[in-house]
C-alpha cells in the first residue's frame, strides 16, 4: 500500500473503478438491506451534548490515571509528560479518523460497520469481534477488582457477591434504554472529574505556599528538573542493572493503555441528537483532556511529591491528598475509583452491545442479537455481553494470575490492533470517496471535489494515517522490551488467526446452509 490509495488514482481504467464502486456499493446495500427488513424498533438518538461530551472526557479518566500513574512515573520519571502528550497526539489523530466517518455515516458499531462497508466483510468481523472481546476482557478485570474497593468498608462480603451485584445492577441500568446509559455515565464521569479537579487546584495551592511535603521537599515545579536525575532520569531508552528497561519510550507502552476506551466516541454518534455537532466538539476536546487530566494533573503531583517517592504502593493521588492535610484520602479515592470501576464496565457492556448489534447487521454474528427492544435497547446483545463477561470473571477468580498476565496481554494488543485497523479504514474511506461511492450528501460526488466535501477531516490525511500506524508499530516493537508486556506481542498474531479463521468457518458455514437450501429447492 501507499500513500497514494488515499486519494484518486487517474491512472486506473474506468472497469476497474466501476467494478470498485459496484462491490461497495452492494456490500453497503447488504447491509442497509439487512436493517431494513427486520420491522423491528430503531436505536433511539437520545444522546444530548452534555453526554457525549462527559462520555468522550470519562473515557480517559478510569483507574490507570488514579494507580497505574505511578508505573508509568516510575520507568520515565517528571518525562512521562512527554509521552502523555505524544500519545494523546496520535489518541486525537485516531479519534479524528473515526470521527471523520461518523460524522458522514453515524453508526452503532462505528468502525466494525466502516470496516465492512469501505474495505471488506472480513475486516468488519475483525474489526468488530477484536474490539468486542477487548471489551469483554477490560469488564472481566474491572469487575473482577470491584471486590477489592468494596471491602475497603465491607471487609466481611465476599469479593464474588460485589462483582455480581455491579454486574446485575449495570445490566439493568443498559436495559432501560441510551438515554439513561447517558445520564449514569454523565454522573460517574462528574465524579472522577471533581476528583481529578479538586487534586489540581489543593496541589496548586501547596506549590504557592511552598509547603514541605511528609517527605520534607518543599513543594516546587522545580523538583522536575532537580530530584532524582533530573527531568527525564532514564533517558530514551536505558536498561537498568536489574535487566528492565525504563525510558521515555518504554512509557509509551503504559501511556497508550491507559488511553483505552477513548474511541468511544465513535460508537455513540448511531445514537447521538446531532451527530453532526456533538461529534466534532467532543473529540476536538480530546486533545485539551488528556493535557488537563493527564499532564497537567501528574504535573502537581510530581511538584509536590519527589517522582522517585511514588513506588506504587499507595496512588499518586493519596500521597497528594495527604500531603495537603485530607487524611481521609485513601477513603476518598477508594469511592472515587469504585466508581471509575462502575463507569468502564457501563461503558464497556454499552460499547459491547451496540458493536454485536452491529455485527448481526452485517451478517458477522447470530441474528438474535440485531435485535431492538421497545426501549432502543439491542437487548439481547447486552444480556449476550454480560453472560459472557460472568463467564470470564469466574476465570479471574479461579486462575487470576493465568487471567492477568494472559487474557489481560491480549486486551493490549486488541486496543493497538483497534487502532490501527480504525487508520486503515479511514483510508479505505476516503478511497471510496473520491471514487464516487461516499455516503449521504457525498454521494455522487467524486475526486477531490468530494473530498473537500467531508464535514470533519483528519487533518493532513494523506499521511496521517501512515504517521499513526508507524506509531503503533513502534509501540509494538517496545511492547517486545517488557515482561509484562512481551506475551501480548506472542499472542497478537495468533488472535488475530483466529479472528480469521473463525470468519473462514462462518463463511463456510453459510456457504453449506445457502447450497444445502438450493438442493431442497
Amino acid at each position: 500500500m501507499s500513500i497514494k490509495n488515499t486519494e484518486p488514482v487517474q491512472a486506473e481504467t474506468h472497469d476497474e473503478a466501476s467494478a470498485q464502486q459496484q462491490t461497495t456499493a452492494s456490500t453497503a446495500a447488504a447491509i442497509d438491506a439487512t436493517a431494513a427488513t427486520d420491522n423491528q424498533p430503531s436505536l433511539h438518538k437520545s444522546l444530548k451534548n452534555r453526554h457525549i461530551q462527559l462520555i468522550a472526557l470519562g473515557g480517559a479518566i478510569g483507574t490507570g490515571l488514579f494507580y497505574g500513574s505511578s508505573e508509568s512515573i516510575s520507568l520515565a520519571g517528571p518525562s512521562i509528560l512527554l509521552a502523555y502528550v505524544i500519545g494523546g497526539l496520535a489518541i486525537f489523530l485516531i479519534v479524528r479518523a473515526m470521527s471523520e466517518m461518523s460524522v458522514e455515516e453515524p453508526k452503532a458499531g462505528a468502525f466494525s460497520y466502516y470496516a465492512t462497508r469501505y474495505w471488506s466483510k472480513r475486516a468488519g468481523f475483525v474489526s468488530g469481534w477484536n474490539y468486542w472481546f477487548n471489551y469483554i476482557l477490560v469488564s472481566m478485570v474491572e469487575l473482577a477488582v470491584v471486590g477489592s474497593f468494596v471491602n475497603y468498608w465491607f471487609p466481611a462480603i465476599p469479593q464474588w457477591v460485589s462483582a455480581a451485584f455491579f454486574l446485575v445492577l449495570i445490566t439493568a441500568m443498559n436495559l432501560m434504554g441510551v438515554s439513561k446509559f447517558g445520564e449514569f455515565e454523565f454522573w460517574f464521569a462528574i465524579i472522577k472529574i471533581a476528583a481529578v479537579l479538586a487534586m489540581i487546584v489543593g496541589g496548586i495551592a501547596v506549590i504557592i505556599m511552598g509547603i514541605p511535603g511528609v517527605s520534607g521537599v518543599r513543594a516546587s515545579f522545580a523538583n522536575w528538573f532537580t530530584i532524582g536525575g533530573g527531568f527525564m532520569p532514564h533517558g530514551l531508552l536505558s536498561r537498568g542493572s536489574d535487566g528492565q528497561w525504563t525510558g521515555l519510550l518504554m512509557a509509551l507502552c503504559v501511556v497508550m493503555f491507559s488511553f483505552g476506551g477513548t474511541e468511544l466516541i465513535g460508537v455513540t454518534a448511531g445514537e447521538a441528537e446531532d451527530p453532526r455537532t456533538t461529534i466534532p466538539k467532543a473529540t476536538n476536546g480530546v486533545i485539551w483532556r488528556i493535557l488537563v487530566f493527564y499532564v497537567a494533573a501528574l504535573g502537581v503531583i510530581m511538584a509536590v511529591v519527589p517522582w522517585n517517592t511514588i513506588d506504587g504502593k499507595s496512588s499518586p493521588f493519596v500521597q497528594i491528598f495527604d500531603s495537603v492535610g485530607v487524611h481521609a484520602a485513601a477513603g476518598i479515592l477508594n469511592f472515587v475509583c469504585l466508581t471509575a470501576v462502575m463507569s468502564v464496565y457501563n461503558s464497556g457492556l454499552y460499547s459491547n452491545s451496540r458493536m454485536l448489534y452491529s455485527l448481526a447487521k452485517q451478517g458477522n454474528a447470530p441474528a438474535y442479537l440485531g435485535r431492538l427492544n421497545k426501549r432502543g435497547v439491542p437487548a439481547a446483545a447486552v444480556l449476550t455481553s454480560a453472560a459472557i463477561t460472568v463467564i470470564a470473571v469466574v476465570v479471574v477468580f479461579l486462575w487470576p494470575q493465568f487471567a492477568f498476565n494472559y487474557l489481560m496481554s491480549i486486551a493490549t494488543i486488541a486496543a493497538v490492533i483497534n487502532w490501527s485497523m480504525i487508520m486503515l479504514t479511514e483510508m479505505h474511506f476516503r478511497k471510496a470517496v473520491a471514487a464516487g461511492d461516499g455516503p449521504n450528501e457525498l454521494a455522487g460526488r467524486s475526486g477531490q471535489d468530494a473530498l473537500d466535501a467531508i464535514h470533519f477531516k483528519l487533518p493532513l490525511a494523506k499521511v496521517t494515517p501512515w504517521l499513526v500506524l508507524a506509531f503503533m508499530a513502534l509501540v509494538v516493537v517496545l511492547m517486545c522490551f517488557s515482561p509484562s508486556y512481551r506475551v501480548a506481542v506472542v499472542i497478537g498474531p495468533i488472535w488475530l488467526a483466529v479472528l480469521l479463521i473463525a470468519y473462514q468457518l462462518t463463511v463456510s458455514r453459510k456457504g453449506d446452509t445457502a447450497g444445502a437450501s438450493a438442493t431442497q429447492a
